[in-house]
């Protein structure tokens, strides 16, 4: 029995939630996100929330149930609040800095790294070592946090690269002093 797709979705003011087909809409105060649900499921709007129901008891309708409420519960919290996921980099002569629609990344590479924002997603850099990534669809942010990390990987020995904000990095100890 799913116990997540049991929970109703609250919808709070200036939202509305929409199903055209296999799709879902949800627009609110920050903007659009569309969404791929699977086919089967029921939905309705009472009293200020959203119900996702299944038609029968078979072992992917479950799973699909609360796959489909998590989904429409992201893209509500994204087109209200919005997601972030925050990333440090740890090494001298390592910094980032966003260039109009390019974030630069200087990596000790021979060459600077240069990652094209994609639409819809927001690159801060408040510190040369600190990047935020802001945006309204959390696969997404989660998507462009990953891509920017994979760059410069935590290494285990002194914990250089980039990581994400509170990311606890194994440490190992190294090659032992000769005798």
């Amino acid at each position: 029995m799913s116990r997540i797709g049991l929970k109703p979705i609250t919808v709070p003011d200036g939202v509305t939630i929409t199903i055209e087909g296999e799709t879902s809409v949800v627009k609110g105060p920050k903007g659009e996100v569309r969404q791929h649900v699977p086919a089967g499921l029921t939905y309705e709007l009472k009293d200020g929330a959203f119900i996702v129901s299944r038609p029968d008891e078979s072992k992917s309708m479950r799973a699909k149930h609360g796959l489909v409420r998590s989904l429409i519960a992201n893209q509500v919290t994204g087109v209200t609040e919005g997601f972030i996921k925050s990333l440090e980099i740890i090494g001298v002569g390592y910094r980032a800095a966003v260039k109009g629609k390019v974030l630069d990344l200087q990596l000790q590479f021979s060459h600077p790294v240069e990652y094209p924002i994609p639409e819809g997603i927001e690159i801060v850099c408040p510190e040369p070592t600190k990047i935020d990534v802001k945006g309204i669809d959390k696969q997404l942010v989660g998507q462009v946090a990953a891509e920017i990390r994979a760059y410069r990987k935590p290494e285990p020995y002194k914990g250089k690269g980039i990581r994400y904000v509170g990311e606890y990095v194994v440490r190992k100890a190294g090659k032992a002093a000769a005798k």
